[in-house]
Order: C-alpha cells, then sequence, then structure tokens
C-alpha cells in the first residue's frame, strides 16, 4: 500500500478531492486548487526530483494563474444566463400560456398549469381558475402572469 500512495499519487488525489468540493461549496473557485494540484502532480512524474517548496510553489502560481486567466471565461461560458440572445432560458416561458388551477388574486400566490407542470405564479389582476394566462416574466419558481389577451 507505501508504493500506491507516491507523491503523484497524493497530488492527484488533492486534485480530486479539491475538484469534488466544488459541487459542494460553487462558485469555481476551488476547483482551480483542485486544477494546480493536478499540474503538480503532472510536474513530479515528469520531474521526480522537485523538492516540497517547489511543489507548492508550483501548486500556487498554478491555481492562481488558472483563476486569473480562466475563472471568468469559464463562469460566462456554463453558469449566466444569456440574457437578451435567442435561445435563454427567460425565453421559454415569456408569452407563452397555461391555465389558471386556482383562482389568483392580485399579489397573491396560486397556481397554473404550463407545460404539463403546475407552477406557482402570481399575477397584478384578478384571474379565475380555468382562465388562460400568459407568462410576463419568471423569478426563480415563481411566474407573473397576466390574462391572455
Amino acid at each position: 500500500m507505501k508504493e500506491f500512495f507516491t507523491l503523484p499519487v497524493i497530488w492527484f488525489l488533492a486534485g480530486l478531492v479539491l475538484s469534488l468540493l466544488e459541487i459542494i461549496i460553487p462558485g469555481l473557485i476551488i476547483f482551480f486548487f483542485g486544477l494546480g494540484a493536478w499540474v503538480v502532480a503532472l510536474a513530479v512524474v515528469i520531474f521526480p526530483e522537485i523538492g516540497l517548496t517547489a511543489q507548492f510553489a508550483i501548486f500556487g502560481i498554478s491555481a492562481v494563474l488558472g483563476l486569473v486567466l480562466l475563472r471568468q471565461g469559464l463562469q460566462n461560458r456554463f453558469f449566466k444566463e444569456n440574457q437578451g440572445e435567442k435561445g435563454s432560458l427567460e425565453e421559454e416561458f415569456i408569452g407563452k400560456t397555461g391555465q389558471a388551477e386556482t383562482d389568483l388574486k392580485k399579489g397573491i400566490p396560486g397556481k397554473i398549469s404550463f407545460r404539463g407542470t403546475q407552477w406557482t405564479a402570481v399575477s397584478d389582476c384578478d384571474i379565475s381558475k380555468g382562465q388562460m394566462v400568459k407568462v410576463v416574466s419568471k423569478d426563480s419558481i415563481t411566474l407573473k402572469v397576466t390574462h391572455e389577451n
């Protein structure tokens, strides 16, 4: 078992743990420290004589460089909604129609049926059960609706 836990394996496992922590603590920061640990694992495989001080220096530099150079681009690509662009999540809801499943009183949440699912909805006007509604905005899992014209 001692032969298994070599420096490259330890650095790789540290990188794996840090990368998996990104799932628990999102923010796309911890992932880059995991990436830095993987860079050190690769460096130790290629240059086994690297000392511990140099390993930690490589770890810190590669993690910070990755964070500074890649984080914003990855966040824009994978985690931010494309507001105003075709195909955005908002466009799948706004302007579409559903049916009131309960009475909606002004400002008091009710339920609507929209695309085969029940949603919590609010309205600035009274809507009776069974009336068709039009989605005007979406706030998390609540839809703001109005009368269908």
